[in-house]
């Protein structure tokens, strides 16, 4: 999607060449004598339109204005999240149209907010997925202009919400491909793809590497399938030389039948979505590639499948570890987090001041907190509150869980140092705990995104979440992450406001 920010008052949107003009109208708005503002003031004092949150009116070819379609979108406070709303319910009017030219008018007294929601908004509502279609279709829509009362105000925040809406579509596009086609070689393919375009450092290991480096619970899982495992590293040096970066570390499960412990065949596809972490790391660094801030971030991607042959670990085998610690297999179906603890002993080697892990970890967690917040499990407070704020901010939110050491009792094992799963109880915290062991070295937050990095049913397909929070995290608030030197806190966490 193109994207254009341009000035615009309601007299300039009317005489705007284009096929649809989204008027997004917030309560209380005063309305001048143009024909934009004479249509939403006419329309408002009819009561056949409102400008609460979700009420939508269209107009076709109205007097005085250039476009061949209108229409007017309730904002209600104005605030960003009811302007994402807004637009997305008007953006979804026009799929399945010809439109290809839109623009979106904010009005006058938008913000920053408000300009990061339309732009995400309308890449989000406009998305269609056509990759391994015959005959692609749905994708008229090429360019959106978002109309301001001052571009120069208000372009930073332009360039950040550009920047992540392509790093949300590449997420959401990696993630909707099927797994015969998302493999790990696939991953590996992209993030060098990634890497050329934008000039990053990149890596990706193979399994003679993986075996040098004693990645023995990564290749564990991988045992099962024929198709190789990678270990993919990015790397984006746009800060000073020599300062601690920030790691991202992204669970690529590219296909997962739960092994062994086989899962229910229901909706089993929808475990191709299993790499969206992984996914969520490359958008991340599209987004990165795209806005280039001045901050150093590392990308490791731990990408497999999760297959169920003569081959395959079982229930009862003892891994053990990159950092020497020995693991035993209760569930194969607990796959993510043997892959993830040694990327996470591997990440010591950067010295970072931050690590962050995104994986689709846990069912339990979506019995926790649904299909709208992420979950956070954090080692240290700081880092924490950087992470729910930016979470807010991109309107891509997620909520603190705890960390106390006593959920760590049920993985005690009497034949190995511990066990990949302690039981259905309060299972996305023990989770957690699992891979608080093999994070001690720096602070360390751990995203559980099972219920937010993909919709089911006949919404089927992934939504690029945490993108968002990701970028506006390493984007505008890095310096709040705990210092480098400081090893994180062990510490009885609890939940916090978000």
């Amino acid at each position: 999607m193109d994207f254009e920010l341009k000035t615009l008052d309601a007299a300039a949107a009317a005489a705007e060449k284009c096929d649809v003009l989204v008027v997004v109208v917030p309560e209380g708005q005063s309305h001048g004598q143009d024909a934009v503002s004479h249509l939403v003031a006419t329309a408002l004092e009819s009561g056949h339109f409102e400008a609460k949150p979700g009420k939508l009116l269209q107009a076709w070819r109205a007097e005085g204005v250039a476009a061949a379609r209108v229409v007017l979108a309730g904002a209600g406070d104005g605030s960003g999240r009811r302007v994402m709303a807004a637009v997305q319910a008007a953006v979804a009017t026009v799929r399945g149209t010809p439109a290809r030219r839109l623009v979106v008018l904010l009005p006058a007294t938008a913000g920053d907010d408000a300009v990061r929601a339309a732009v995400c908004a309308a890449a989000d509502a406009s998305y269609v997925y056509v990759a391994t279609k015959s005959k692609p279709e749905g994708r008229a829509l090429r360019k959106v202009v978002v109309g301001v009362w001052d571009a120069a105000a208000r372009r930073a925040a332009f360039d950040r919400a550009r920047a992540t809406a392509a790093g949300v579509e590449l997420a959401r596009e990696m993630a909707n491909l099927p797994p015969n086609v998302a493999t790990p070689t696939r991953l590996g393919e992209e993030a060098k793809k990634l890497a050329k375009a934008h000039g990053f450092g990149c890596q990706v290991m193979g399994q003679k590497e993986l075996e040098r480096l004693g990645m023995g619970s990564f290749l564990g899982v991988a045992r099962g399938s024929a198709q190789p495992p990678r270990f993919i590293v990015l790397r984006h040096d746009g800060g000073p030389k020599g300062e601690a970066p920030v790691v991202l570390v992204g669970k690529g499960i590219t296909f997962d039948t739960g092994g062994i412990s086989l899962k229910p065949g229901p909706e089993m596809d929808e475990m191709k979505f299993d790499m969206s972490g992984a996914a969520s790391v490359l958008g991340a660094f599209r987004a990165l590639g795209e806005a280039r801030p001045k901050v150093n971030v590392v990308g490791l991607i731990a990408a497999c499948e999760n297959m169920p042959d003569g081959h395959a670990y079982k229930p009862g085998d003892v891994l053990t570890s990159m950092s020497g610690q020995t693991i035993e297999v209760l569930n194969t179906d607990a796959e993510g987090r043997l892959i993830l603890c040694d990327a996470l002993t591997y990440a010591e080697r950067f010295k970072p001041r931050a690590v962050i892990d995104i994986a689709t970890l846990t069912g339990a967690c979506v019995i926790a907190l649904g299909a709208v917040r992420s979950g956070l499990f954090a080692s240290d407070d700081a880092l924490a509150a950087s992470l729910q704020a930016a979470g807010e901010a991109a309107l891509d939110p997620c909520w603190r869980m705890p960390l106390d050491d006593e959920y760590a009792e049920g993985l005690k094992t009497n034949f190995a140092d511990v066990a990949n799963v302690a039981g259905r109880a309060a299972g996305a915290v023990t989770a957690a705990k699992f891979l608080h062991r093999f994070a001690q070295a720096y602070p360390w937050a751990h995203l559980d995104i099972a219920g937010t990095a993909w919709k089911g049913g006949a919404a089927k397909g992934a939504t690029g979440r945490p993108v968002g929070l990701l970028v506006e995290y390493l984007m505008a608030g890095t310096s709040a992450a705990a210092s480098p030197a400081a090893p994180a806190p062990r510490r009885r966490a609890r939940p916090a406001a978000a």
